[in-house]
Formats: C-alpha cells, structure tokens, sequence
C-alpha cells in the first residue's frame, strides 16, 4: 500500500470512528500529540485535525511532519513560548469568524510542560470555547511503569525541568525530594548525568525510576536507588541520549512512630542547624521536608546534646 492510500484508510479510519461526534466552530482544540511512536495518536485527534482551519503549534517544522503522515495539509501558525501572548491574537482573529483552530505542541499534551496554557487562557477569556483531545502525556506514561508504592497519600508532583544550574537548581532538587507522593522531573541529555550524581548525594536510598526515550523504537525504563545511577549511566553512553522523564518515588513514610529520619531529611536538617538557631533551623526543615516538626526538634536537640557531651568529655580529658 501506498503512503497516500495508507493516509487514505488512516483519515477514513478516523472518520468512521469520530465523525458522529460534536466538533463545534470557533473552538480552539487542544491536542496531545505523539511523544515518540505515531501510532499513539488517536483516531478522534486525527479526525479533529481533519476538519480544522489551521493548526496552531510550537514548531512548525514538526507538526508540518505530523500532518504529511497524516496525508494534510493546513495552514500553521507559530505559537511557541517566546510568542505565545502575542500570537494567540492570530488564533483569536481566526475563532471570531468561525472557524476551528487546533493547537500542538512538538510532543505531548499541550499547557503540562510546553506552551499552550497562555493561549487557552486567552481563547476562553475571548469568550470562545477550549476543547481538549486527551492523548499521550510523559508524566503520566512514565508514572505509569514505575511502579510507586508506599507513598503517604495518593497523587503524584510534577516538576517539569529543573532550574539549568546553581543554587536554585539545587533547592529545586531538594524541593522535590521533599514531597511525600512521587515526582516526576523531565531532564535533557546533557545534564542527566548531573542530576544523578546529586541525587545519589542527597538521597542515595530513594527508588529513582529512569525512563528514556519513552515509547520510542529505543525506549528503556530502568528503577534502581539513587546512590547506583552515576554508575548506571557510565556503564553505557547510549544510556546518556535521547529524552529523560525521572520518577523519584515517594519518601519513607515519617510519622511519630517512624524511628529516625530519612536520609534526605537528616541531610537537611544538618545544614540548617549548622547555620541558625534551633527552632529556626527546625521550622525551615519542616516546611522544606514536610516531616513532622516534633520528630525534627528531637533529632536536632539530640545531636546538640551529643556535641555538647563531646565537647565536656574532652575538656575532662585534657585537665
């Protein structure tokens, strides 16, 4: 069969499927697109796609892509994050005559980590409807092959991209370590090798989950403790290409019942108390960690009290 045959059937596959449903005018439809293998797309996204009067979406040359598989062709309107506010007046001009305008992002649902939240905001305050056509989102793919387990409460965090470096990269990082249901972090290739080297430090214990190149024809989903990912990634430099979605699971339980700290937490709590007050130190560390105060203020007045016997053990020694 023929590449335009095979769009053919496609485009009539998706017709007989999602043709009897609404697809109102001067509506703006959101629509996941594929985060790596094209056949995740939907038959009802690419029915949708079919009838629209433009394509809004982050990079051209990508959805230009898309649509040639799809066997269309319609006119594309750059909307990315540099231009976001101003060229959602584009697709605003478009929605007051009527018409239907699709937006996508390069990979994904659109307004989670790509752009696409300005302009829907800005289409619903004009009065127009926004209608989202679910599909293929890393997050949620990556969560789903994780396997977390023994999180304190249901729900996942969502970090999206780290800050790129310096101290606030790292009170990011920490800052994610800290929440009691798993994360998911997205990493680009050239720093995943760093970001494993400092999660190894902060939480060597924690159950870290590595998705790469997710749904991909090299796709490779790996969980193994913080503390073996530098090795994990020197092991293999095909392990260090390609695009990151990073599961940190859900922290140890802390409770009162809960004997110590986790590992993170006490790293935290160290350097605060090295640095301020107790309480102040103990009341930073809470909102930083989210463990219990109480449990905090015992093990940083225990440690004060070891330092304090130390020190009067060796000025006994030395009289």
């Amino acid at each position: 069969m023929s590449a335009s045959s095979a769009s053919l059937s496609l485009l009539q596959a998706a017709a007989t499927a999602a043709g009897a449903q609404q697809y109102p005018a001067a509506t703006l439809y959101v629509v996941a697109s594929p985060i790596g293998n094209l056949a995740d797309f939907s038959l009802r996204a690419v029915h949708a796609l079919s009838l629209v009067d433009a394509v809004a979406c982050e990079d051209t040359r990508v959805t230009a892509g898309l649509l040639r598989h799809l066997g269309l062709d319609k006119p594309l309107i750059a909307v990315h994050e540099h231009n976001e506010q101003s060229a959602a007046e584009k697709v605003l001009a478009r929605l007051a005559q009527g018409e239907r305008v699709a937006y996508l992002s390069d990979a994904g649902t659109p307004a989670v980590s790509d752009p696409g939240a300005v302009l829907a905001h800005q289409v619903r305050a004009a009065g127009h409807r926004v209608l989202p056509l679910p599909g293929a989102s890393a997050v949620v793919t990556a969560l789903s092959a994780a396997g977390c387990v023994g999180a304190a409460g249901p729900g996942f965090h969502f970090a999206g991209f780290l800050p790129a470096k310096g101290q606030e990269r790292d009170s990011a990082l920490q800052a994610a370590l800290a929440q009691p249901c798993p994360t998911v972090l997205f990493e680009a290739p050239h720093r995943i090798e760093a970001l494993a080297d400092r999660l190894a430090a902060l939480a060597p214990t924690r159950p870290v989950t590595i998705c790469r190149e997710l749904t991909k024809q090299f796709e490779q989903i790996d969980t193994l403790p913080a503390a073996q990912l530098p090795a994990w990634f020197s092991a293999d430099a095909q392990r260090r290409k390609g695009e990151f979605a990073v599961v940190l699971h859900a922290p140890e339980p802390v409770g009162e019942e809960t004997p110590g700290l986790p590992p993170e937490v006490e790293r935290t709590l160290r350097v605060l108390t090295r640095d301020l007050p107790l309480k102040q130190a103990v009341a930073l560390a809470a909102e930083l960690t989210g463990a219990p105060r109480n449990a905090l203020y015992e093990q940083a007045l225990a440690w004060r009290q070891a330092a304090q016997e130390a020190v009067a053990g060796d000025e006994a020694a030395a009289d």
